[in-house]
């Protein structure tokens, strides 16, 4: 059986990854000097999205357990929060 901790990674990474790749899709298809190599840089994008996700994902998971924060740092928040 798969853990909660393993499952938000899962979870989170796969919305990093959907990101990361539409971050990188527009960035490639809307400047004219990169569309014209699109044909190599989009599988590129989806590589560099793909490998990048689940180092990234470690970084946000832990937000989103309870037992992580307390209720101090609820109340409190985070640079991400901007509480």
């Amino acid at each position: 059986m798969i853990s909660t901790n393993n499952w938000l990674r899962i979870i989170v990474s796969m919305q990093i990854n959907a990101m990361l790749f539409g971050l990188g899709a527009i960035a490639v298809l809307s400047v004219p000097a990169l569309a014209v190599h699109a044909k190599y840089l989009i599988p590129a994008v989806v590589v560099l999205a793909f490998g990048l996700a689940p180092f990234l994902s470690l970084v946000v998971y832990p937000r989103m357990r309870v037992r992580n924060w307390g209720r101090p740092g609820w109340v409190r928040g985070d640079r991400i929060s901007g509480r």
